[in-house]
Parts: C-alpha cells; structure tokens; sequence
C-alpha cells in the first residue's frame, strides 16, 4: 500500500495554520474544517508528557470518521524575530502498517464497485472496482463530496439523494438504476444497495454501498417483455404488408435504429416459390423504418425491387438459413455497404454511422419468404450472441403470421375468384322484371362465406328470383355454393312449384353431408326461391330458414312479406310452405341475405326498418338503389358476406296475350290453328305464322289425342313468341326418335326443330306443353 506522508502548521497558540493533503488523507479532515480550530481538538487521547518534551513519539488523532488514527509525529520549532518560538512545524506518517487483513484484501479486490461516504456524502474510500468505474484514481476523490465527482443529471440526483436519506434515516437502501459510467461506452443496469455504517456509539457516521452490474439480465428481461409485446402486436390483421410493418414497428427504436423486411414476390402473389440459386435474390421491399424521420437510410423505396448479390448479409441469410451478424470493419459489411451506397438513388446514402447489422431469414413451415435486416447507428452497442438468439426467435413468429396471412389471402382469391365465377353475370329479367344485383364479401379473417343469387328465366315469360346462403366462409363454402346454385338452375328448368323446388334441394344437401349429422349442420344453408308470372302478377315464394324479401308497392308503402319460412336447407323432416303475394306492376321485391340485416352489434328489427327505409329513397336507377342500401344499412365493417337482389315488376297486358277454349274434337283442331294465325296477323308477326301454325296444330292435337278436358291454348307476344298448350292430364309427353315404319311419334321432334326450346310444366289442375320461336 502506499505511504502516506501528514505535515500542520501550528502556532504558538496550539491552533492549526496549515493543513496538507497528506494529512487530509491521513485523518479524512479538509483543510477548511481543520485551520483555526486548536490542534488538541484533533486528538483522540492526551499525549504521553515525554512526547511533548521530546516533539517526537506517536500521537492518537481522531479521523473524521470517528476512528483512531496512530501517527509518528516529529514537530519543528518556528522561530520569530526575536528567536523565540513562534510555532511549529509538525511531520508525521503512520507508523509501520500491518498486511492489510483478509476483509480489507476482499473489500479492495471486489468485483462489484464499493464505496463508503461520511454523513455529508464525501468519500472515504472506494475499491478498485469503483475507481476503475469513476476513471478516477481513489487519492483524488477522498474528501470530495459526490456532486463534485460526477455531471448533473437525473440519476446523479437520485444516486445522492438515496444517500443523505440514509445517512439521515438510518435505514438501508436497495434500488435499480439505469445509466452510464464516465469510462463506460454504453449505459448499464446498476442493482445499488445502500446501509449505514455505525460507529461504537451507534450513530450514524457513514454510508456504504455497493453496485453490481446487471446488464445482463436487464436486456435479457427486455428482450423477453419485446418477445411478449411482438406476439401481440404482429399478426393482428391477414394482411402481409401490414404484418411486415409490424415487425418493423416492434424493433424500431427499441432494438434497432433501422430495420427493413423485404420479400419474394410469389409471397404477394400465387405463384410457389422457385428455387434459390447461386445469383443475385431477388426481394421486394415492403416495409421498413427507422428511428430517424423520414428513413433515410433506406436505399430501397417500398415496392420497389432488390437484388442481393450472394455475398450480401441478407442472400447469405436466405441461401444458409441462419442469422448473419456483421460489424463494422468486416470486409463482407463494408463491401456490402459501398454497393449498396453506389446503387442507392441521389440524397440516399445514409449509412454512416452503421456499425452493425444482422440479417434475418423469415422462415415458416420449412419454406423461406424473405429477409428481416435490422442495424444499429446511434445505439452504440454492437449485436451479441443474444441478439441473434432473440431476433431469430422474433422473425419466426413473425414469418409464421406472414405466412398465415400470405395462405389466407391466398385461400380468399381463390374463394372470390370461385365466387365470382359460380355467380350469374348479366342477369336478364326478360319482359317480366327489371333487376339488379350486388355482392359484398366480408373482410374478416373467416374468409369469403356462400352467399348467392340467381334469377331464371322460366317458360310463360315467368321468371325466378333465388338468393341463398351457405353456412360457413373459404373455399367449401364456396364450392357448395356452385353446387347448390347449379341444382337450383336445373330444378327450376323442370319448373318445380318453389315447395317442391326446395324440398328435392333440401334432399341434395342431406345427400351431400351423408349421414353424419355434424357435416349436416356444417354443409347447411338457407334459400328463397320465387317464380313471378308478369301475366298474373303473382310471386310465389317459398323460404328455407331465410329472410323474407322486402316490398315496395307503386304508392311508397313498404312492408317484410309474412311468410312460414321451413327449416334450413340440410335438416330435412319438414315440409316446405309456398304463398302467393299479387303484386301491382312497378312494385319493388327486394331479396337478401341475413348479413345485410343481422349482426352482433346491432338489433334486427332496427337493421329491417332501415332496409325498407332505404328501400323508398329516390334514385335513378336499380343499380344506384343496391348501392344506395348497401350503405345505408351495411356497417362499415360487416361481419358477414352479403348478397342483395332488387327486382321492379312489370306486367304483360291483354294486347299481347291471347287464350282460346279448345273443344277436345280433332275436327276443331283446323279452327284453333286459324285463330292462332289470324292472331299472329294481327300482332304483325304473319313471317311465323307458317311454323306457329305447325306447333299449334300437333300440341293441341296431342292434347285431345292424348290428354283430358279442359284443353286451353295461349299466345304469349313477349320477347320471344310463345305458343302453350294446357289440357287436365298430369302425364307429360317426351322427346323419342322413331323407327322407319312407326306411323307417329314425330310430332314433338319436329316442333323441337322448328322452336327455339319447348318444354312441360306442372300445374295444379294438369300440365301445360309450350314451346318458343323467336320473333322476326
């Protein structure tokens, strides 16, 4: 240990005129507390009368502290004018000193940095840890006050104010600060405890502490708590890019002063992903931040296309699946950078100051979809082995949410794309309504439901309106979507009453989950279907666990058809219900799915009297009324897809539709085919009189042959010209080749040739035979 060497002043009075710092040292008393006051105040015990004979011998003093401090005084007479003794200069150092004990050894080599303070805060002593952490030796801060030693700053403050709190309470101290150290390049996490120091009377005559550095398990604790904060902040939506922005938003500033995320292509798309070759990867830039308005150190704009040479971070990354940390000085960053920097455009070369980087391979499911680079600038600590640990664990979690959201966007173009290919296009209402349409997918994370709509045309100028709904959302849904509306379509060219129509549909949708009565539920779905005949003015409409269709009437009044809707398509054992509802020309039919109406947030009967509110506003045509209800009845979110089918009835009046009582004798036979042409004459329509004739002579014909009394013939003059035939059998007549020697049986052959299409319907006093030619 060092020798420390004491010398005063005293005058001839006994009061101190001079102080060293030795003796400062020595006693931890300042010059300023000790001159002027008498020298005997400063010792512990008298001294031996030899001594004071001799001016030499050991003198106990009484350190500030409270301690005895032994010194081997020598004292030298100062002498005045007149030779007598006007004071004395006093030397002294401590006699031989022992080893310094095994406590003083441990207290002096501590790892952790240790110091002790008087009552006013003023060093005592310090370790080697301390001073190696202050950067100052311990002989220049014993005896200076802690405020003296160090900058003002916030944690500088509440370091000395923790330490006059326990010099005047008493009572020890242990609390956790967060700063730097003036030869530390970077802040650090200190676990600081305080306690008094008693002297033997059991007051307090200093303070002690001890700090030890837990940076370590700090950042361990705040890569944990980014961990936990990352897993709820990324993936909130099924959006890629937005998931990419919200890792960057995760690590930017927290763990990195910049922080980019670039992709493949076929990520964004729905191509697979090629093969990586030893050339330059191609990546797309979708997101990226920094800690610095306005990033500027992006060489990349966002959409833009990146190449990355192989011996780049980022291709290094991809093409070994592993983080790629670099430093500053590295060949491989500093070559990396200056390429980056000549390619990147004018006003973007930013990257002084980068002093490391790594780059991160976002990997899902064994398949790699791009590159995670994030660099620190102004944070002044280089990546370690934990970093590249916690930023590989960040970018899997992510690179998982990224994929999630590149299948579901995947899943949903191909739902919508399926949707929109299975749904009608260019819907016609013939003569007997003016419609239109509008479907509105949802956006939620379910993915597109079944939703459909349909309106076919059916023989007698009638026309069907159908709209339905599949349980559930994505591609099944969709699919048995297409499969419903198919056998809908095919149905309804057999022209099934809308009851029966639904009850042979319902069948289909048992048939299609088989006997596992959970797919029944799952492959479950509601329908409306009606048939409105502009010649009677009648819809029929019969619903399977849907929503009834919304009417708006010529005079403005509204209203919900009350109707005895049957159980969902699937659940089967229950009969359907059909109603008529005669509606005057010019009236509204609106027909829905249930998500346009219902919703969790809000009530139905509100959601319906809004519907048939909007339903009356004026606007210029159907296709803005769809548009005009979607918005005012729609939330701005829905939860639910939405299927909306407007249809305005019109009404065929008695100029062109002509009927004729048939007497059931073949004699009558030339009669009816001369009303019909006289008919055809008086439309103006003497070019189809000639196969008019034809049909009208072998269906009513077969009628008498073949069928039962009332027989009825009817001409229709709409968009085509149609020619039915009605008679009281229910036996319906089909289409077959004869033989060579057959003498009939080519009758319904040769108005198949002659027409446009003919068919059969049911009806509920017989059937019904018709056919269609087009008109000249």
């Amino acid at each position: 240990m060092e020798r420390v060497s004491a010398a005063a002043i005293v005058d001839a009075q006994g009061v101190v005129k001079g102080w060293s710092e030795g003796a400062r040292r020595l006693t931890g008393r300042t010059a300023e507390e000790v001159v002027g006051r008498p020298a005997r105040d400063l010792l512990a015990e008298e001294p031996p009368p030899q001594t004071m004979a001799a001016l030499t011998g050991t003198v106990v003093l009484r350190h500030r502290d409270g301690s005895e401090v032994p010194l081997t005084l020598r004292a030298h007479a100062v002498l005045g004018e007149d030779s007598a003794p006007d004071g004395y200069m006093i030397t002294g150092e401590p006699p031989d000193a022992p080893e310094p004990t095994l406590a003083e050894r441990a207290f002096q080599q501590a790892s952790m940095s240790m110091s002790i303070f008087d009552t006013q805060q003023r060093y005592l002593r310090l370790n080697d840890a301390a001073c190696q952490g202050m950067g100052i030796p311990e002989d220049l801060l014993i005896g200076r006050p802690f405020p003296a030693t160090v900058e003002d700053a916030e944690h500088s403050r509440g370091f000395h104010w923790h330490l006059r709190q326990v010099a005047e309470t008493g009572r020890p101290v242990r609390y956790e600060s967060f700063t730097g150290a003036p030869v530390l390049n970077r802040e650090h996490a200190w676990s600081i405890e305080m306690w008094p120091v008693r002297g033997t009377s059991g007051d307090v005559v200093g303070t002690a502490l001890a700090a030890f550095d837990s940076s370590d398990q700090y950042w361990a604790r705040q890569r944990l708590a980014l961990l936990n904060e990352a897993a709820a902040a990324i993936g909130t939506t099924l959006d890629v890019v937005r998931t990419a922005e919200e890792l960057v938003g995760v690590v930017v500033p927290r763990f990195a002063d910049f922080a980019s995320v670039d992709l493949f292509d076929w990520v964004l798309g729905a191509e697979e992903p090629p093969a990586l070759s030893g050339t330059d990867i191609a990546l797309r830039r979708v997101a990226h931040g920094s800690a610095t308005e306005g990033t500027p150190e992006a060489a990349v704009h966002l959409g833009e296309v990146d190449y990355y040479p192989p011996f780049s971070p980022p291709a290094r990354a991809i093409l070994e699946s592993r983080v790629v940390q670099s430093q500053a000085g590295e060949p491989a960053f500093m070559r990396w950078v200056q390429e980056r920097d000549a390619r990147a455009p004018a006003g973007r070369r930013h990257r002084v100051g980068a002093h490391s980087m790594m780059a991160v391979p976002l990997r899902a499911r064994g398949t790699t979809l791009g590159v995670a680079v994030v660099v620190r600038i102004r944070q002044s600590d280089d990546y370690v082995a934990d970093d590249a640990v916690f930023a590989e664990e960040l970018a899997s979690r992510a690179a998982v949410c990224v994929d999630n959201a590149r299948r579901f966007a995947r899943e949903r173009t191909t739902a919508l794309s399926l949707q929109h290919n299975l749904l009608p296009r260019g819907l016609s209402g013939q003569a007997a309504v003016e419609v239109a349409h509008r479907y509105r997918p949802c956006g939620s994370q379910a993915g597109i439901g079944g939703d459909w709509f349909d309106v076919i045309p059916l023989s007698g100028s009638r026309v069907a309106l159908v709209v339905g709904d599949v349980v559930g959302h994505g591609i099944p849904s969709s699919a048995t979507m297409g499969r419903l509306c198919t056998a809908v379509r095919t149905l309804a060219d057999v022209d099934l009453p809308p009851d029966e129509l639904l009850t042979h549909l319902d069948d289909l949708v048992t048939h299609l989950a088989g006997d596992d009565t959970d797919e029944v539920a799952e492959l479950g779905a509601t329908c409306l279907y009606s048939v409105y005949d502009p010649v009677t003015r009648r819809l029929t409409l019969a619903a399977a666990g849907h929503p009834p269709p919304a009417l708006v009437l010529p005079d403005g009044t509204t209203q919900v058809v009350e109707m005895n809707a049957g159980p969902p398509l699937g659940v089967g054992g229950l009969p359907f219900e059909a109603m008529d509802v005669e509606l005057p020309e010019g009236s509204l039919v609106a027909l829905y799915t249930d998500g346009l109406i219902e919703d969790r947030d809000r009530d139905i009967d509100h959601a319906t009297a809004e519907l048939c509110r909007a339903l009356t506003a004026p606007t210029e045509s159907l296709d803005a009324l769809c548009d005009s209800v979607l918005k005012a009845v729609l939330p701005e979110d829905p939860s639910d897809d939405v299927a909306l089918l407007l249809a305005r009835t019109r009404a065929l009046g008695a100029d062109r539709i002509a009927t004729w009582d048939v007497t059931p004798d073949p004699e009558h036979v030339a009669a009816t085919r001369q009303a019909a042409t006289e008919q055809l004459t008086a439309w103006g329509l003497d070019e189809a009189a000639f196969v008019t004739e034809l049909v009208v002579s072998e269906l009513v014909t077969n009628a008498i042959r073949y069928g039962a009394p009332p027989i009825q013939l009817r001409l229709i003059r709409d968009r085509t010209l149609i020619c039915e035939v009605s008679d009281g059998s229910s036996t319906s007549p089909h289409l077959r080749r004869a033989h060579a020697y057959d003498e009939g049986g080519r009758g319904l052959l040769l108005v198949a040739q002659l027409t446009q299409r003919w068919g059969s319907r049911q009806t509920d006093s017989g059937k019904t035979i018709w056919a269609e030619q087009p008109l000249p």
